[in-house]
């Protein structure tokens, strides 16, 4: 498993369709994951510190665990098959870890309010993981032949949205 951090929310101007851009932590590797508006609403609302009336659903869940004796020790991406990303919670009960399937978006909507880490599968970031080139500023694979062809080419349509951000500023070593 590698840890990553939330790096950024981004909207493609073509499809106004929500992506977080993952950053693996002490590395120039990023990981883009497509999720819905709520949930992009949902994560940043905590990243950026704004407080709202009422809980959120996330707010909610985060507070049911926490009553329950239960702590979100971490969440993992854990798979990425069919272009859907897969996620788990795992959660620390009395010493015990559950892992409980789960939606990415909604996995990283409860680790930034329970402050759990973030991590990724090598395998993960192997199918969708991009590296920005130091020349021409655009994203490129991080796999470099990792993965076959077929692979890729199933992957195409991925690429090309990530093609379709404007990822310039990702690569500033902040």
């Amino acid at each position: 498993m590698v840890e990553m951090s939330i790096e950024s929310i981004r909207v493609s101007m073509m499809n106004y369709q929500r992506v977080v851009i993952l950053r693996e932590k002490g590395a120039e590797r990023y990981l883009p994951i497509w999720i819905g508006p709520a949930e992009a609403d949902a994560i940043a609302i905590k990243l950026q510190g704004v407080a709202v009336p009422r809980p959120l659903t996330h707010d909610l869940l985060d507070s049911v665990i926490t009553a329950l004796g239960a702590l979100v020790s971490s969440i993992i991406v854990c798979d990425l098959h069919n272009d859907t990303f897969y996620a788990k919670l795992i959660l620390d009960v009395n010493g015990k870890q559950i892992e409980i399937d789960s939606r990415p978006s909604d996995a990283m909507a409860l680790a930034v309010r329970a402050k759990a880490p973030i991590y990724a599968a090598e395998s993960v970031l192997d199918k969708a993981g991009i590296v920005i080139d130091r020349e021409t500023g655009k994203a490129k694979p991080a796999s470099a032949g990792k993965i076959s062809k077929e692979e890729l080419e199933r992957l195409s349509a991925f690429r090309e949205f990530i093609d379709s951000l404007n990822l310039e500023d990702l690569d500033k070593g902040e």
